[in-house]
């Protein structure tokens, strides 16, 4: 594969942080959705502020239909999704025509939901083609730094969203753990400070979450 680009390094970290916020994304909305339209009408909005995800949606029903499927709305799991799909087709040499093939398959699938009746069956589709993308990196891309990279972006972004939804010092400790094995095996530019505070941070009691998501999400250097 060779050296890998400033442009291309970027793109790699930026496909791992899309693609993990669709993953995530997909599957809270799912196990949400039960309790949005059976139980608590005001339910999505406790999800938009758990996610910080702007609550522009007039209802349940408007929330349901634009948050998967409304490629218009930048906070939607299908604009993530597309974005995700537009640095793997600029990644083709690094990353393989199987592996974009998969997050195509996921943005077939997220176009279905905006017509079904039933939107979590195709949701569920569109989180194991992620997880089959997720596989073909481990099992068909050569490159060390390639793969590194995918999952440094992944981890940056776990690491984010586990921090906004305020989950247990465990979850939190692991994603740090296993970001700090990741990116000191990349090119990336990275602050070392950056990632020894976090390292501290998961030590404290009570948690800081808000610093965590801000380290988190300033780790990488230009």
């Amino acid at each position: 594969m060779g050296i890998i680009s400033i442009e291309n390094s970027d793109r790699l970290f930026w496909l791992g942080r899309y693609s993990e916020r669709v993953y995530t994304s997909a599957r809270l909305f799912a196990a949400s959705f039960d309790k949005m339209i059976d139980v608590d009408m005001g339910q999505y909005s406790i999800f938009c502020e758990r996610l910080a995800i702007p609550n522009i949606y007039g209802s349940r029903e408007d929330f349901c239909g634009r948050y998967i499927s409304d490629e218009t709305d930048p906070n939607s799991i299908c604009a993530n999704l597309m974005r995700a799909y537009d640095n793997a087709a600029a990644l083709r040499n690094e990353i393989g025509s199987e592996a974009i093939t998969y997050i195509q398959l996921a943005v077939y699938d997220i176009k279905k939901c905006g017509e079904s009746q039933a939107p979590v069956i195709e949701l569920q589709e569109v989180v194991d083609h992620i997880l089959a993308f997720w596989g073909i990196v481990d099992d068909m891309i050569e490159s060390e730094n390639i793969r590194n990279i995918i999952k440094t972006g992944k981890r940056v972004e776990r690491l984010d969203l586990y921090g906004r939804l305020k989950l247990d010092p465990a979850s939190i400790s692991r994603e740090i753990n296993r970001l700090a094995g990741r990116i000191t095996k990349t090119n990336l530019h990275y602050d070392a400070d950056k990632l020894e505070e976090l390292k501290m941070l998961v030590r404290a009691e009570p948690l800081d979450y808000d610093r965590i998501i801000e380290l988190a999400d300033h780790l990488r250097r230009d």
